[in-house]
C-alpha cells in the first residue's frame, strides 16, 4: 500500500527525469552515472526534497485564490 501523501510519478514521466539526472551529470559533472544511481537521486528528491515544492504551490494557489476572492467582493451593489 503506498503511502497518502507520497507524491506519484509515472513510470514514462520517471524514466524522462532518470535521463534528465544522467544527462546533467554526464554534461556539467563530467561523470557517467546509471541507471540505479539516477534512480537513486530521483528518488531521493521526490521523497525528500519535492514535497516543500509541493507544498509551496499549494500556498501560492491558496494566496493566488484568496485575491482573486478579495477583487470578487468589489463588484457588490450598496
Amino acid at each position: 500500500m503506498k503511502p497518502k501523501n507520497k507524491i506519484v510519478i509515472t513510470d514514462e514521466k520517471k524514466k524522462e527525469m532518470i535521463s534528465s539526472i544522467k544527462e546533467y551529470f554526464l554534461d556539467d559533472r563530467d561523470e557517467e552515472i546509471g541507471d540505479l544511481a539516477a534512480g537513486m537521486i530521483l528518488n531521493f528528491i521526490i521523497d525528500e526534497l519535492a514535497p516543500e515544492f509541493y507544498n509551496q504551490g499549494v500556498f501560492d494557489s491558496y494566496k493566488y485564490m484568496n485575491e482573486r476572492i478579495e477583487d470578487l467582493l468589489s463588484i457588490q451593489k450598496y
